[in-house]
C-alpha cells in the first residue's frame, strides 16, 4: 500500500496534467481532451484526499496506542 505523501504527489501530479489537457481541449475546441483533464484533475483531487485519510487514520492511531501506554 502506498503512503500517503505518495498519494498526494501522485494526486498533485494529476490535477496539473489534468489541467493542461483541459486547457488544451478548450483551446482546440476538443471536447473529449477537455473531458478528459476534468477527469484527471478530479483523480487528482481523489487521491490527494486519500492521502489525507490516510494521514488521519495514523494519526488516529498513534493518538490511541499512546493514550493505552498510558
Amino acid at each position: 500500500m502506498k503512503d500517503s505523501k505518495t498519494d498526494k504527489a501522485e494526486g498533485m501530479v494529476d490535477k496539473a496534467a489534468g489541467k493542461v489537457k483541459e486547457a488544451v481541449g478548450k483551446v482546440t475546441d476538443d471536447k473529449d481532451t477537455e473531458a478528459e483533464g476534468k477527469a484527471q484533475n478530479t483523480k487528482g483531487h481523489a487521491k490527494e484526499t486519500k492521502g489525507d485519510v490516510k494521514d488521519t487514520i495514523d494519526s488516529a492511531l498513534k493518538s490511541d496506542s499512546e493514550q493505552n501506554k498510558r
